[in-house]
């Protein structure tokens, strides 16, 4: 048992060792100290677009004898703009986008209904301008102008800045017709998407969030970038069996939102979308009243996408900017630095990339060691470390140590015979037997041995 003195204790020390490396191992980033709406604000900004849906319609003037209305055209540049903006959410990686059916509704109606309503436009500036009233402004321009052409615009601009062309792939129809859900088509990859989540599983009072671009929001007052920022209003489900007129299902909900939010997504504790914002309760007296708005529920929507052919699938982008905002917010801002990194060359023109890899470098010092980086090296140690101590158990408790023989005592020499006293002769002649005699006595004795044993 010598043994276990000494392969027991380093046995239970190489134990510790394999136990401290899963414990290492096994400790994840903790972002416990990040509000669920930062975090769905952050998850989700990257994919919400602003919208523009239009048509511009060409004017010629054909009354030379009237510079004041020619010159006033002059200043719109012979051009009315019928339409507005939107909201909308990215839902695949290669660029299908849904929005309200009513956002876009001017670049999809017939070319006589959009010069019906910009013409409406024009005439509404003039007698405004000239202080008449609006039949007899219509009569005039009606007299004197036409359009020259129609221009169809779609455009879908990214929190990142860039302005693309989308095209309808799949459209309902205006709140006050049908279902209002259109979606488009823009060219991308590795673009930053939004989940489709099932209205069916709503609650009333469930928590929701508003993302888009309310045209609250802009200011003359902010910078030009400001409006590539879009917000976000939390509130709650308030009714989910209410319909319109025309029978589709809507959710009313009592988060903040008004023009330019129409198409922006409803966001569920889970990131998804359970809805699209499509239009709100009635003005009071002239007054938008918040906390009465209403949404196509997300059921509705896919099936829409499905007619597009739209697959609702994330992106490599995605994953890696999520698991770096993880490693951001639990401090391990190297490792952060990495994914975001990683985002960036996917797509560069990701909105928030720039920020988090900049704020990701000047903490680098700071940055905690993510120890499942290294499994590879614990994996090594761990596994010398089990077989070391395999071995030093077989060492102390199988292999037994073996007996070492007892030597044999040394052969001795066999002493003579005592000589009998009254055989030892007096050498010395001095009448008595001493030491001497017995010592001579002893040698003859010896040498006659020897000599008969030669015989």
């Amino acid at each position: 048992m010598k043994r276990a003195l000494f392969t027991i204790p380093l046995s239970l020390i190489l134990i510790g060792v394999i136990v401290t490396s899963f414990v290492l191992m096994g400790i994840k980033p903790s972002s416990s100290n990040i509000s669920q709406a930062q975090k769905l604000a952050e998850y989700s900004k990257p994919a919400v677009v602003r919208i523009l849906g239009y048509s511009v319609v060409g004017w010629q003037f054909n009354n030379p004898n009237d510079p004041e209305v020619d010159a006033i055209l002059s200043q719109l540049n012979y051009q009315s703009v019928v339409g507005g903006s939107g909201s909308g959410a990215i839902i695949s990686s290669d660029g299908y986008v849904v929005t309200n059916a009513h956002v876009v509704e001017a670049a999809q109606m017939e070319d006589e209904d959009i010069a019906n309503a910009a013409f409406d436009q024009l005439v509404t500036i003039m007698a405004d301008y000239f202080q008449v009233d609006y039949e007899t402004a219509y009569e005039y321009m009606l007299t004197y102008t036409q359009y020259t052409g129609i221009q169809k615009v779609i455009k879908v601009i990214l929190p990142g800045g860039d302005i693309l062309d989308g095209e309808v792939k799949s459209y309902g129809a205006p709140v006050n017709e049908g279902k209002d859900v259109a979606v488009l088509k823009i060219e991308g990859k590795n673009l930053p998407t939004l989940k489709l989540g099932n209205s069916d599983n709503i609650q009333n009072q469930d928590n929701i969030w508003v993302s888009g671009y309310p045209a609250a929001a802009d200011s003359d007052l902010l910078s030009p970038d400001s409006s590539l920022v879009s917000s976000m209003n939390a509130g709650q489900i308030s009714a989910i069996d209410k319909k319109t007129e025309q029978g589709s299902p809507v959710i009313q909900i009592n988060a903040a939102a008004t023009h330019g939010n129409s198409g922006g997504p409803v966001i569920n504790e889970n990131g998804e979308i359970i809805g699209l914002l499509t239009f709100r309760g009635d003005t009071v007296n002239g007054q938008e009243v918040q906390g009465f708005n209403f949404s196509v529920p997300v059921n509705t929507v896919k099936e829409f996408t499905n007619q597009a052919g739209a697959k609702n699938t994330s992106s490599s982008s995605d994953k890696l900017y999520k698991e770096g905002l993880e490693l951001y917010w639990g401090g391990y801002y190297k490792n952060a630095l990495e994914k975001f990194e990683a985002v960036q060359r996917l797509y560069p023109n990701h909105s928030e990339i720039k920020k988090f890899i900049t704020n990701s470098e000047q903490r680098a010092g700071d940055s905690k060691t993510l120890w499942s980086d290294y499994k590879t090296i614990f994996y090594i140690v761990d596994g010398v470390a089990a077989l070391l101590i395999i071995l030093l158990l077989v060492f102390t408790f199988v292999i037994k140590p073996k007996n070492r023989p007892i030597p044999a005592p040394a052969a001795t020499q066999q002493a003579p015979p005592p000589i009998p006293e009254n055989t030892i002769p007096d050498l010395n002649n001095d009448g008595k037997i001493d030491v001497q005699d017995i010592l001579l006595a002893l040698h003859e004795q010896q040498k006659k041995q020897q000599k008969k044993d030669e015989e």
